[in-house]
């Protein structure tokens, strides 16, 4: 299929995002506009030479900037408008349903109140619901890096805010940073309510994937690359209807995958996993939803069955009532059928 053609087709489809990291959603141009607003000097001496520092050779390298760009954002509006900017983005895209990380501890960290980040956070959400028509839930991340007792520390601050943060999920540098580092702390944020998700799988091994399934006890695997090198953890997955939140041009970008044409995706929808597709940190690594699907599904060649499916499976296994995901896929079907 024609370039053009393919792109129209993908513009065109309802999505729902499960896999993306707001402060990952950071572009250059206001991460520049805060940090003036706050007075804050960047080490980079002009947009251009921020992009030029996106270019990784693995997840840490992605994270030291990551972490970097954070430190511009200290109030409620800083918060307000990183979202804001997301869901006009994200809204172009026609993206109906999204399922957003946050990072309390990157704030909380350096001093910044856990209040001010969520509020902001919220307040935006709010805006695009009422005004964009984008439904949403709000994940909260630990950060594996850290201590658990780090973690349960946020833990607590989140209580009196639980009723608007949906779950909670473990994101940062993986490797040595196993899922049963943070066993009690996922134990105790069931216990409080909350759905759980972990990141596993990106640059760590399937092993890590059991355990975030069988240790933490998650519904969902964010990444999960590696799945496909067990057999018996495909059978898990296929058979409990275990979502993957795939994140292909950040897998390229962290070098995950060397290039495109080598995603697993097509692969695991072949052995009938859940898989679905997102950006992650569409700031960094170079598209948003509406590339990740293109970027994709030309690389791999992929059917419209194919890219229907995976529309499909995002609102499968996103974290809608059974009424709203109802609605969604018939709109998907629809729209595949008067293609």
């Amino acid at each position: 299929m024609e370039s053009s053609k393919l792109k129209t087709i993908i513009q065109g489809i309802p999505k729902a995002e499960l896999h993306l990291h707001l402060e990952g959603s950071f572009e250059p141009e206001l991460m520049f506009e805060i940090a003036k607003r706050n007075n804050i000097n960047l080490p980079y001496d002009s947009i251009e030479s921020v992009k030029e520092a996106y270019r990784f050779n693995n997840l840490q390298e992605f994270l030291d900037i990551y972490y970097a760009g954070a430190q511009v954002l200290l109030h409620e509006q800083d918060f307000f408008d990183l979202t804001w900017a997301y869901l006009t983005k994200v809204h172009s895209e026609n993206v109906k349903h999204a399922e957003v990380f946050f990072d309390p501890q990157t704030h909380t960290e350096r001093g910044v109140a856990f209040d001010v980040v969520i509020n902001g956070i919220h307040r935006a959400l709010e805006k695009g619901k009422n005004e964009l028509n984008i439904s949403y839930k709000l994940i909260m991340s630990y950060l594996r890096h850290l201590t658990e007792d780090a973690a349960f520390n946020t833990l607590e601050s989140s209580i009196p805010f639980k009723e608007i943060i949906d779950g909670v999920g473990l994101d940062s540098s993986e490797m040595g940073n196993p899922p049963s580092k943070f066993k009690k702390v996922f134990k105790a944020s069931a216990e409080h309510g909350y759905k759980l998700v972990a990141h596993a799988g990106e640059e760590g091994p399937a092993e890590y994937i059991w355990e975030a399934l069988d240790i933490l006890n998650v519904e969902r695997i964010d990444h999960g690359n590696r799945c496909l090198s067990d057999t018996k953890l495909v059978e898990r997955l296929v058979n409990d209807k275990i979502a993957l939140t795939l994140c292909p041009t950040s897998n390229v970008a962290l070098k995950v995958i060397q290039k495109m044409d080598e995603h697993p995706v097509a692969k695991m929808l072949d052995k009938g996993i859940l898989a679905t597709i997102h950006s992650d940190d569409p700031a960094y690594f170079g598209g948003y939803m509406n590339e990740n699907y293109y970027q994709t599904a030309k690389a791999l060649n992929l059917s419209l069955a194919q890219i229907e499916q995976l529309a499909i499976n995002a609102f499968e296994a996103s974290w809608l009532s059974k009424t709203s995901k109802e609605r969604h896929i018939t709109q998907v079907k629809e729209y595949f059928k008067s293609l």
